[in-house]
């Protein structure tokens, strides 16, 4: 039985990522040398997108065959395995950002675009189980990018287990790739909730409050900590709604709504410009588009939180 359609981006990964293969090196070499492998190059993190075939039928991702590369493909790059698709081809990513200007210039001329996936989720023209996809592939090479040296002894580390692993070739630690878990919590009292804004952002922007959890807490502590750090609130109880992976570059964004034991609030103002109660009404008008705030776009799982408040949850 499959899980249902989750409203929040960057899930609903519709891959088998057969992590019972990555260890077998033969599997792994046998796939990329496949004829129906389909390798997805990334730019600066950036991943190839092509162009809409139709008016209104959306853009692709580039997935394209190994020989589509050319002189683009090198046997030192970052390529990870992906998963199988549901027709049991398997996906991989690989980073190319040793060319310089790969829509200009080399194989790639042509295309499509190497676009900004945070950009892309909000233009909305692309399948959400493909964006997942995408978040998949920025996140595992973003890390494979920052782990080139073993935090152990500083030696060079290398690739295995089709990305999923790397070890040091001097004093053997493994290193694997990290999700850094935030908390992101709306605390709510009666027919309002708590609403924040950092520096820097859009004129009149607001949205929900949220901070990396710590070593040795539960999420109800982190959520707790966060809101009594940030706004002066002491808060009776956690609700669990649910998580988005986000490739920024690497976290696991946790949601939750925070029952507040009172509507008294003491801004830490150098974690933010203005926290202040709104209505739920309030919150429904301006996600509707007409109201008095700006909010987050529906890309993010702030704006999900948002919306089971404005459901009365």
């Amino acid at each position: 039985m499959a899980l249902p359609e989750n409203p929040i981006m960057f899930a609903n990964n519709p891959l088998d990522r057969a992590g019972h293969q990555r260890g077998n090196a033969d599997w792994l070499a046998a796939q990329l040398a496949s004829d129906t492998a389909l390798i997805l190059p990334l730019w600066n993190l950036q991943p190839l997108v092509l162009p809409e075939l139709q008016a209104g039928d959306g853009r692709d991702v580039g997935y394209l065959p190994k020989a589509a590369f050319g002189e683009a493909w090198r046997d030192d790059m970052a390529v990870v395995f992906l998963g199988l698709n549901r027709r049991g081809k398997p996906l991989f990513a690989s980073d190319i950002s040793h060319m310089s200007s790969p829509e200009e210039f080399g194989p790639f001329k042509g295309m499509g675009q190497f676009e900004d996936l945070r950009a892309l989720a909000a233009a909305g023209d692309m399948a959400r189980t493909e964006l997942a996809i995408l978040a998949q592939a920025k996140g595992m090479l973003d890390w494979h990018l920052r782990h080139g040296f073993c935090a152990q002894c500083g030696s060079p580390t290398h690739m295995l287990e089709g990305g999923y692993k790397r070890q040091c070739g001097n004093c053997g630690a493994e290193h694997f790739p990290r999700t850094d878990p935030v908390v992101i919590m709306l605390a709510t009292y009666g027919e309002q909730c708590l609403l924040g804004r950092q520096r820097g952002w859009p004129e009149g922007m607001l949205s929900a409050l949220a901070g990396f959890m710590e070593p040795g807490e539960t999420i109800e502590e982190a959520v707790a900590r966060e809101l009594q750090e940030e706004a002066g609130l002491e808060i009776n109880h956690v609700t669990y709604l649910g998580t988005q992976p986000w490739p920024f570059p690497g976290s696991l964004m946790i949601g939750c709504l925070a029952e507040a034991s009172s509507l008294e609030v003491s801004v830490d103002e150098v974690e933010l410009e203005e926290a202040r109660w709104v209505s739920r009404d309030d919150v429904i008008s301006s996600m509707r588009g007409d109201g008095p705030l700006g909010v987050p776009p529906q890309m993010a799982i702030a704006f999900q939180l948002m919306q089971a408040f404005a459901d009365g949850k």
